[in-house]
């Protein structure tokens, strides 16, 4: 008897975590226009995450390259996100494929005909085992038209053969289908599902934007459903503008489940007319799915949205795009290089930082949306969970995981473990400036030992206390100046800012432009320690010259370490990152000097002081 009952505990717990680790009742299916989960109408507004499954702005100053995979706390950071917001649904950009112009150094999925990362694919694994938690599902696509991460380029280029040979040419046809076959069959890691087996994959796609011939939409779909029976399939073909428009073919393909088309018109009335075009194609044949959208104002996504509601054709839409926190501190930012010089990535819940885009009006709005498709009102929002707060080495560089749905982090600090707490910053955002330290403690004193918590805020309330780091000795403290003003500098001749265009400047927003002759000086409050100087230049030759002064009248040269590497433009047309350097300076030094020999752009200037 105990033998039998032991049996039943075991078979009871197998049975609980398998429920826990597929959250998904059923498989998206379709009824003629509409997407059902089981026998209720499945529709959604939502987002894109581009860099869900693969990062692609780590843009830390003087970092080789910008990718690398994301971890759990990132992944179930935009998981979270999307859901907070309402959205039932997260569409990935692509698998990425190795690209012969970067080095080996540069993470990917693919790196051959047939040749796969399982490094990489566990983070796939990851992202559907927290997609079944979350209760979010993933539009999943296999390919990128274009070289960004990797796609059909790269696919050709292993062959030797050119892009439009992608579409036609046996092989390379044979070899996509190594990748379709290799996920579609994958069991994942983590949850012993096999991709085709896991409901929290709403439907795959053919592909990111691909201008591609009907004849390959019909091999690939086919290839797919022979595969894989569970899962819908999205017709990838990029239906944009006014372009091109979805396949009539596509329409009448028996292995196709859904069309979508994508939106970035700069003027509303020809998108309404775009959209409009495609669903009198399709004719309610078929569900229809707006898969990308954006780079418009306020008042258009409202418009937009209110007509993707009322018509019942449209079964969802997906708002490009979102970026989760990141894992050292702050967000992962993407300026759109087609974004009209304007729109960037999104951060949840918006901040001051998007004001010129209406980050916090658009995203309030787009909330509002994803309840109001579904006929209901959103809920208010939760209060922030704990954040974590990350070791601390130096006063000036403090730094947290910030919580999802948080627009401020309150800042504490006592000189013991058990208190007394005292408050020393207010509703400190996350999302002020990208990829550098989050709070400099300008009150801590020298010689003096600190411990610090912190608090996440929003509307609804404060989150927990965050975990106590500490004993943290102050041995010196930091003047920061992050551009954003001319304030902190002490007196400046020549230089301008800089605002524009920030993919060019590792999404710097503000930059302190100068030319041959332009100078900064900058006065600290004690002894010059040690300074750091972030400058974008595009000449072969050192841009700046710097000199330290006791008085700020005599002037001496000091001879900085210069890092980063003068290597050219990229894909965005990038200014090179140099970092001046100076680990130790002698003298009762109070002054510093910048003059500049050639146009350059000061990011960040950090000058340590005793």
């Amino acid at each position: 008897m105990k033998k039998i009952f032991a049996t039943f505990t075991l078979v009871l717990i197998v049975l609980t975590i398998s429920a826990q680790q597929q959250g998904f009742d059923n498989f998206v299916t379709t009824k003629g226009k509409d997407l059902m989960d089981g026998d209720k109408v499945y529709r959604f507004v939502s987002m894109n995450i581009p860099n869900l499954n693969y990062v692609e702005d780590e843009m830390t100053f003087n970092r080789e390259h910008p990718y690398r995979y994301p971890n759990e706390f990132e992944i179930r950071d935009a998981f979270e996100t999307v859901k907070q917001m309402g959205g039932k649904v997260i569409r990935i950009y692509t698998l990425p494929v190795k690209r012969s112009d970067e080095s080996d150094n540069v993470p990917a999925f693919v790196t051959g005909p047939g040749k796969f990362v399982e490094k990489a694919f566990v983070v796939n694994d990851l992202m559907l085992k927290i997609a079944n938690e979350t209760g979010v599902r993933i539009i999943f696509s296999f390919l990128n038209n274009w070289k960004w991460m990797g796609g059909v380029p790269q696919y050709s280029g292993f062959r030797g053969k050119k892009f439009d040979d992608f579409w036609v040419d046996p092989q390379l046809i044979e070899d996509f289908k190594k990748t379709i076959e290799f996920t579609i069959n994958r069991t994942n890691t983590l949850t012993g599902v096999k991709y085709r087996d896991d409901k929290s994959i709403m439907c795959w796609e053919t592909g990111n934007e691909l201008v591609c011939p009907y004849s390959w939409v019909k091999e690939i779909a086919a290839y797919v459903k022979s595969l894989d029976q569970n899962h819908l399939l999205m017709d990838g073909y990029h239906a944009i503008d006014h372009f091109r428009y979805v396949y009539e073919e596509s329409v009448n393909d028996p292995n196709i489940d859904i069309l979508s088309s994508h939106h970035y018109e700069q003027n509303p009335f020809e998108q309404v007319v775009n959209i409009q075009k495609n669903l009198d194609i399709i004719k309610g044949r078929k569900p229809y799915v707006l898969g990308e959208l954006g780079f418009e104002s306020t008042t258009a996504h409202n418009r937009i949205y209110n007509m993707i509601i009322d018509n019942k054709d449209i079964a969802g839409t997906l708002n490009w795009s979102i970026r989760s926190h990141r894992r050292e501190g702050g967000f992962y930012w993407h300026s759109e290089p087609v974004g009209h010089n304007l729109y960037k990535a999104y951060h949840w819940p918006g901040f001051v930082s998007g004001y010129q885009y209406d980050e916090i009006g658009l995203l309030t709005l787009i909330r509002e949306m994803a309840y109001k498709i579904d006929g209901e009102e959103p809920p208010a929002l939760p209060k922030p969970k704990a954040p974590k707060l990350l070791p601390i080495d130096k006063v000036y560089k403090i730094n947290w995981q910030g919580s999802v749905g948080a627009s401020g982090y309150n800042i504490e600090r006592a000189e013991s473990k058990n208190g007394e707490w005292k408050q020393i910053a207010y509703h400190v955002s996350d999302a002020d400036v990208p990829y550098f330290d989050l709070f400099n403690d300008k009150t801590a004193k020298i010689g003096k030992s600190y411990f610090y918590r912190i608090e996440a805020t929003n509307a609804s309330g404060i989150s927990p206390k965050s975990n106590v780091v500490g004993p943290v000795l102050v041995q010196e403290k930091a003047l920061v100046d992050k551009m954003g003003n001319m304030m902190t500098v002490y007196m400046a001749k020549g230089v301008t800012f800089d605002t524009e265009f920030d993919r060019k400047f590792k999404e710097d927003m503000e930059r302190m432009v100068g030319d041959y002759g332009s100078e900064i000086i900058y006065h600290v409050q004690g002894t010059l320690s040690s300074l750091n100087i972030y400058s974008f230049e595009q000449e072969k030759e050192v841009g700046l010259k710097l000199q330290v002064s006791i008085d700020g009248k005599t002037y001496n040269d000091i001879d900085p370490e210069i890092l980063g590497n003068r290597t050219g433009t990229g894909d965005y047309d990038y200014w090179d990152g140099i970092k001046y350097q100076v680990s130790e300076l002698s003298g009762a030094n109070e002054f510093l000097k910048i003059t500049y020999h050639h146009k350059a752009q000061i990011g960040r200037v950090e000058l340590m002081y005793k």
